[in-house]
């Protein structure tokens, strides 16, 4: 009787499959781009080599230097593809919406909570920092688009901080490849506890926003998130 491959064996395929996926688009927007990641390995493997010599011990070093290298090459590759991820869907509606719903750290995001015809939106990211709504869109035509949603919301937040970020080009606004790294730095003023508690109050709200009515503009289209970094 024929026995089923293992599940680490229809995954390992798979994950090479994405690798090369990935590696391709890398190169295509950064020929760069590999030749950093080769060197980053080759060069941690170098300097363990070079410490294995000194002290006498090329059988640990040697190695040691080979999954050093791998897991250096690794991260340099991961960190390369996810800025040119971001760099493919910088300026694209939906962009925000795309980092906001892979960033790491028990956010619940409910995209595009208002916005209008334009396609500037504004979405709605909670987590221990509190309510962060988040805009895309240009500076002149956000502005009262966030206004209007944090009145909305703001009695249901109660005493919860509402921070307001906006996304763009524009000046006092946030390039889309800095937006995960700014909301990290914002304080843990919510318990776990007290973020469930918010997500029910702002969840059962009415809805703002439906899609904008009439025609959409040509070719916008919702880009897909980043993927995570791989480790």
């Amino acid at each position: 009787m024929s026995k089923k491959p293992a599940d680490g064996g229809q995954e390992r395929p798979g994950r090479l499959k994405q690798i090369r996926m990935v590696a391709q688009v890398l190169h295509q927007a950064n020929p760069k781009a590999l030749p950093i990641v080769f060197a980053s390995a080759i060069g941690t493997l170098a300097v363990l080599v070079v410490i294995g010599l000194i002290f006498g011990q090329l059988w640990f070093f040697i190695p040691l230097g080979i999954l050093a290298g791998f897991a250096v090459g690794m991260i340099v590759f991961g960190q390369l593809a996810q800025r040119a991820q971001y760099k493919v869907i910088a300026g694209q509606p939906g962009a925000a919406a795309a980092i906001l719903n892979n960033m790491r750290g028990g956010w619940t995001v409910t995209e595009a909570v208002s916005g209008n015809r334009n396609l500037d939106m504004v979405h709605r990211a909670v987590g221990r920092a509190g309510v962060v709504l988040v805009s895309e869109g240009p500076r002149n035509r956000v502005g009262h688009l966030l206004g209007a949603e944090k009145k909305r919301i703001s009695r249901a937040a109660q005493q919860v901080p509402i921070y307001d970020v906006q996304v763009g080009d524009d000046e006092g606004q946030i390039p889309v490849d800095k937006l995960q790294r700014h909301l990290m730095k914002l304080p843990r003023n919510l318990t776990k506890g007290q973020v469930a508690e918010l997500n029910d109050r702002l969840q059962a709200l009415p809805r703002a926003m439906q899609m904008p009515k009439g025609p959409m503009p040509k070719g916008a289209k919702m880009p897909k998130g980043p993927k995570p970094r791989m480790r």
